[in-house]
């Protein structure tokens, strides 16, 4: 919750450059934008001009002839006016589409690239609100803010202007109210500030909070968890709509108060304009241009004090955007990195040390050796670090000491593309994308054809269950594939896994969402699959690994014994407890 308060100043320019860094794609979009706002604002100020030159040289005369040629440039500035306005949000829109396609695709880009150590902790609506609240926020300082200020800022200047040039004293007692407009607007500023500070941070709660229950809605449901997340939900929510609700009262004041200044500045010229008058010191022309002028003068203040609280946003925005793309991925390549023409699959862990947090160590001076083609099993009790270590040998995470080395290279010096590339990795928690189940299988390369994604659904026996769809393998997943079966799903993370012919495969837990039929048929499967292949399996269930050539025991981070299931037996250490207690399990469920 704290990452998301606002800490940044309002004028931060060196935050405010880094943003107009994305405009120099688009700079003649940015300065045309400029010059069709100022455009459209000189021909807003030929309105009251127009008005008092009818009134003064031809109403007041009579010269109906002259006053028509006036009608007519009034109303040509009005066609103008409109043309450039129209011009001028047409682009500012199409330039601000243009920067959130940039800086969206560019933030999706970096999120790739961190390692999992980043989202684990970083919740996921939070990170969404980068690429969409957050962007969207920048999108209305481009389109809203940044170029529209130019046309205040001349708009005002022009009135400023005009109003001298026809008449000082009016002018300068029309500029009289001006302090109380800067003192309503200061503390207009700093409340309006706090409000959204609390707004914006409790939008990202929001988020997170909604992403979560989404996705584990299974349990909501299941224990019955649907009134209190509700209730939890509700406290975010009323935090979020007290705050809003704070802010609205902000602009509530503020707006009435510019237009009660806005009507003492009127009734400032109506009362001097009129004395003036009586001395013949102004025109009948001039006092109606003084009071458009000054109707005209309060707008683009009020708006100004808009495009503050839009910049406010902006920058709150851009620090949490930018603070997310200057989060540097701990895993990367090195500059020159070592290709390999062919691997082997050989594994080897020399005195790894891995923790999550700090020294808190789930991994403890782990040292091992796979040969190539070799099958090994990970087992023990959950928490002794069999997940952990199948996610160092693809640098998911990256140790601490020690070395892990494939085909006797160490790793961090391997290109991370192709070592990732040359591993397969199923997991006990199957992952569907939203797509038909011929793009899940190969996951996007399109060097894999419909002919290998078919052989090896067959070899899986997802094949069969896949021709049972109306579309096949055209089938259309809904998210994560919940219109399939746990085991259905299962199936088609063995079939992606054939499918890219990995020279590594690994298993964690993949067999344990099938049931026992499925798993007598896809058996063959696998071991075709470990054929040839360097193949790390964790499983539960210790009947299923009793083929592999070696068995690792985990306990407590520790690798305590090694060696093949009858090796393991005979010794009656941690393995054969963890073996018999399984059957007692089993014996029980059976009786």
């Amino acid at each position: 919750m704290h990452d998301d308060e606002i800490k940044v100043k309002i004028y931060d320019f060196s935050l405010l450059k880094r943003m107009f860094l994305y405009t120099r794609p688009y700079k003649h979009l940015m300065f045309l934008a400029v010059f069709l706002i100022i455009t459209a604002s000189f021909f807003q100020l030929l309105g009251p001009y127009f008005t008092k030159l009818a009134i003064d040289d031809y109403i007041k005369v009579g010269n109906l002839d002259g006053l028509y040629i006036i009608v007519l440039l009034y109303f040509g500035a009005l066609i103008l006016t409109f043309l450039f306005q129209y011009a001028q949000v047409y682009v500012t829109q199409y330039l601000g589409q243009k920067l959130m396609y940039d800086l969206r695709g560019e933030i999706f880009k970096h999120l790739q690239k961190l390692s999992l150590s980043f989202f684990d902790k970083n919740p996921v609506g939070r990170l969404m609100t980068r690429v969409t609240s957050d962007v969207e926020a920048l999108n209305q300082m481009f389109t809203q803010g940044v170029v529209n200020i130019f046309g205040d800022l001349f708009l005002l200047a022009g009135i400023v202007i005009v109003m001298v040039s026809v008449n000082a004293e009016l002018a300068l007692w029309t500029f009289s109210v001006i302090p109380i407009l800067f003192v309503i607007t200061a503390i207009f500023k700093r409340k309006v500030r706090a409000a959204f500070r609390s707004v914006r941070k409790w939008i990202a709660q929001i988020n997170t909070y909604l992403q979560e229950n989404i996705t584990g809605m299974s349990l909501v449901q299941v224990f019955n968890r649907q009134e209190r997340n509700y209730n939890a939900f509700t406290k975010i929510n009323a935090q979020h709509t007290h705050a809003y609700v704070k802010m609205i009262f902000y602009y509530a004041v503020f707006y009435p108060a510019i237009e009660l200044v806005s009507a003492i500045a009127l009734a400032i010229v109506l009362w001097q304009g009129g004395l003036l008058k009586v001395s013949d010191m102004v025109t009948y022309g001039a006092l109606v241009a003084f009071i458009q002028y000054a109707q005209m003068f309060f707008m683009p203040i009020s708006d100004l004090s808009e495009k503050y609280n839009i910049l406010q946003g902006a920058m709150a925005s851009a620090e949490r955007i930018f603070q997310l793309l200057d989060s540097p991925p701990r895993i990367e390549s090195i500059s020159r990195p070592v290709q390999k023409p062919e691997v082997k699959g050989k594994i080897q862990f020399d005195r790894v040390w891995f923790a999550y947090n700090d020294d808190e160590y789930v991994l403890k001076d782990i040292s091992f050796t796979i040969k190539p083609g070799e099958s090994i099993a990970i087992v023990g009790h959950t928490g002794a670090g069999k997940t952990s270590l199948i996610n160092l040998i693809g640098r998911q995470y990256e140790i601490q000491k020690g070395h892990i080395y494939l085909d006797d290279i160490d790793i961090q010096t391997l290109d991370l593309r192709q070592l990732r590339s040359s591993m397969a990795i199923v997991l006990q928690d199957v992952f569907l994308f939203s797509g038909s189940i011929l793009e899940n299988v190969r996951l996007g390369n399109e060097t894999i054809s419909r002919e290998a994604v078919m052989e090896a659904c067959k070899k899986v026996n997802a094949h069969t269950f896949i021709n049972r769809l109306s579309k096949k393998y055209d089938t259309i997943l809904n998210e994560r594939g919940a219109s399939l079966s746990m085991g259905q799903r299962q199936l088609l993370s063995f079939a992606r896994a054939i499918a890219v012919d990995p020279h590594i495969l690994i298993l964690d837990e993949a067999t344990s969402n099938i049931d026992t039929d499925t798993e007598i048929l896809i058996q063959k499967a696998l071991d075709f699959m470990m054929q040839g292949r360097t193949s790390i399996i964790i499983a539960h269930r210790l009947s299923t690994i009793k083929h592999v050539d070696r068995i690792l025991v985990f306990h407590k981070g520790h690798l305590k014994e090694m060696g093949s299931h009858r090796q393991l037996m005979e010794e009656k250490g941690l393995y054969y407890q963890l073996y018999q207690l399984q059957y007692k399990e089993q014996d029980l469920q059976l009786g």
